[in-house]
C-alpha cells in the first residue's frame, strides 16, 4: 500500500490537513531520564534490590525508576514517596539487561521529591539534611574529639537523637580520631616522595579523615613504598550520601569544588585514587550522570579505587610474594561493598591478598549489607537494614575468621554491629605487608 492509500489509525484516509495530536504535552520540557523507554519490564533490577526483598511494601527500583518517569510524562504526577526507601544501593544498574540508568533516575526523583513535596520543617527533612552534610558537623565534632565521643556515646544522647531526630538508637555512633588525616598530613610535612612520572591525587573523603585516619595513612605509606607522589587536594563531601538523601543542590556545590580541584590534579599529571569504594563510584559514575561542569567527564575518566590502581599499575603479586602480617591480623571474613560491586571490583581483594604468608580472605557472599551509608541510621529502615545484612552476618560467623574486612566505611559498621568483630580496610592489610616487611627487613640488616 502506498503512502497515499495508508490509512490513518482511525481508518480514515490521510488528509493534508491533518495535524497529529500531541498525546503528551509536556513531553518536551519533561527531563525523562536517559534510557528510561529501553525498560521492557523484564523485573531483574527487582529481583535484585535487597530492599524489595525484605519489605514487601517497597514497590521496586522498576517502578522508582522508568515507570515513575512514564507516569510524570503523561499526567501531574507527584514523586511517589516511597522513592525515600531506596537505599541508594545502586544494585540495580549492574543487574539491567538493557543498560537503563536506574540510578540516576532514582537521584533525580529523590532530589525532585526533596525539593518539591517534603516539608521543610519537618523532622524527616531537617534529620535527612542532617546526615547528608556530615562534612558540615564532623569538623565541629573533631575539634574536641575526646568529649564528643563521650557526649554522643552517652545513651541519654542515643535516646534523645531517635526521639528528635529519628536517627536509630541501636547503633553507637562513630568515634572521631583524636588526630585527623589532614592534620597529620600536614604535620608530617606532606609528600615525602617526589616523583612526577608516578603522581596520584588522593580523594579521602570525610570518613577516612575526621573518622579512621588510619585508612588514609596507610595509603599514603603504601602508595610511597611504591614510589608514588601523593597529592592531598582541597575537597569537600563526594555527595554519595547527599544523592541518597534527594538533596541535589548540595551534591552540586561540593560537586562543583571537587571537580575543579581534582581537574587541576589532573593537569599536574596526577591520577585520581579514592579509599571508599562510594566516593570512587561517586566521582566516577554519579557525576557525569548528574552534571556538567567543565572537567567532569575528565575526573570521572581518570578515577580509580585505590586498590583497583595498584593491581593495574603495580606488579603487587611479586611486591607481596614472601612478606607476611605477622600476628597483626589473622584470616579475613571480606564482604564486597555493592559499590565497589557496581564498578567491578568484588574480587580484586581476594586476588591481592593472595600472595601473602599465612593471609586468607574468605569471601562472604554477594549479599548487601544492607546499611547503605545513612539508610541504616534512620530509625524507621534500622529494622529493614538488618534483615537486608542478616545473610552477609551469618556468612561471617560461618566463616574461619573472626576479623572482617572491606573497603566501605558504611559497610564496616554494620559488619562490626552485627558481628562485634574488629574490621579492617584492605589498605591496612597492604601496609603491614609492605611496609612492616620493610621494615622489619631494614631492623634485621642493621642488628647485623
Amino acid at each position: 500500500m502506498s503512502d497515499a492509500e495508508r490509512p490513518t489509525d482511525g481508518g480514515v484516509s490521510g488528509d493534508d490537513d491533518f495535524e497529529p495530536i500531541q498525546v503528551f504535552p509536556e513531553a518536551e520540557e519533561m527531563d525523562l531520564r536517559p534510557g528510561a523507554d529501553d525498560c521492557y519490564k523484564c523485573s531483574t533490577c527487582d529481583t535484585n534490590c535487597p530492599v524489595a526483598e525484605v519489605d514487601d511494601e517497597f514497590p521496586g527500583p522498576k517502578f522508582q525508576g522508568p515507570e515513575q518517569w512514564r507516569l510524570k510524562r503523561q499526567e501531574d504526577q507527584d514523586v511517589d514517596d516511597s522513592v525515600m526507601k531506596c537505599s541508594n544501593c545502586m544494585r540495580c544498574d549492574s543487574a539491567c539487561p538493557s543498560d537503563v540508568p536506574l540510578s540516576q533516575m532514582h537521584n533525580t526523583a529523590r532530589g525532585e521529591y526533596v525539593e518539591e513535596q517534603m516539608d521543610k520543617f519537618s523532622r524527616e527533612y531537617v534529620r535527612n539534611r542532617i546526615l547528608a552534610n556530615y562534612r558540615r558537623l564532623a569538623p565541629l565534632g573533631s575539634m574536641f574529639p575526646r568529649t564528643t565521643n563521650f557526649v554522643m556515646g552517652l545513651s541519654a544522647t542515643q535516646w534523645l537523637g531517635e526521639k528528635v531526630l529519628g536517627i536509630t538508637s541501636e547503633r553507637e555512633l562513630p568515634e572521631f580520631a583524636t588526630e585527623t588525616f589532614r592534620e597529620w598530613w600536614t604535620k608530617r610535612g606532606g609528600a615525602q616522595v617526589t616523583n612526577p612520572d608516578k603522581r596520584i591525587a588522593y580523594f579521602h573523603g570525610c570518613y577516612a579523615n575526621y573518622n579512621t585516619p588510619e585508612v588514609a595513612k596507610a595509603l599514603v605509606r603504601v602508595y610511597e613504598h611504591l614510589g608514588y607522589e601523593i597529592m592531598v587536594p582541597d575537597q569537600h563531601c563526594s555527595g554519595t550520601p547527599m544523592f541518597a538523601n534527594g538533596m541535589l543542590e548540595d551534591a552540586r556545590r561540593s560537586a562543583e569544588t571537587n571537580v575543579r580541584e581534582l581537574a587541576a590534579a589532573l593537569e599536574d599529571g596526577a591520577d585520581i585514587v579514592a579509599s571508599c569504594s562510594s566516593c570512587s563510584m561517586s566521582l566516577r559514575q554519579e557525576y557525569p550522570e548528574l552534571f556538567d561542569f567543565d572537567g567532569t567527564d575528565d575526573v570521572a575518566e581518570n578515577t580509580w579505587d585505590a586498590v583497583e590502581y595498584l593491581r593495574v599499575h603495580e606488579d603487587l603479586e611479586a611486591e607481596l610474594e614472601g612478606t607476611s602480617v605477622g600476628d597483626e591480623f589473622d584470616d579475613f571474613a571480606y564482604h564486597a561493598p555493592c559499590h565497589a560491586r557496581n564498578q567491578g571490583l568484588d574480587g580484586q581483594t581476594l586476588e591481592v591478598l593472595a600472595p601473602i604468608d599465612g593471609v586468607e580472605a574468605h569471601d562472604v557472599g554477594d549479599s548487601c549489607s544492607g546499611i547503605s551509608g545513612t539508610y541504616g541510621w534512620k530509625a524507621e529502615n534500622y529494622e529493614t537494614s538488618m534483615k537486608i545484612g542478616e545473610e552477609m552476618v551469618d556468612h561471617m560467623e560461618d566463616a574461619d575468621a573472626e576479623t572482617g574486612l572491606t573497603e566501605c566505611p558504611t559497610c564496616s559498621m554494620q559488619m562490626e554491629h552485627g558481628t562485634g568483630y574488629e574490621i579492617t580496610h584492605t589498605l591496612e592489610v597492604l601496609e603491614a605487608a609492605l611496609v612492616g616487611t620493610a621494615e622489619s627487613t631494614a631492623t634485621g640488616a642493621n642488628a647485623q
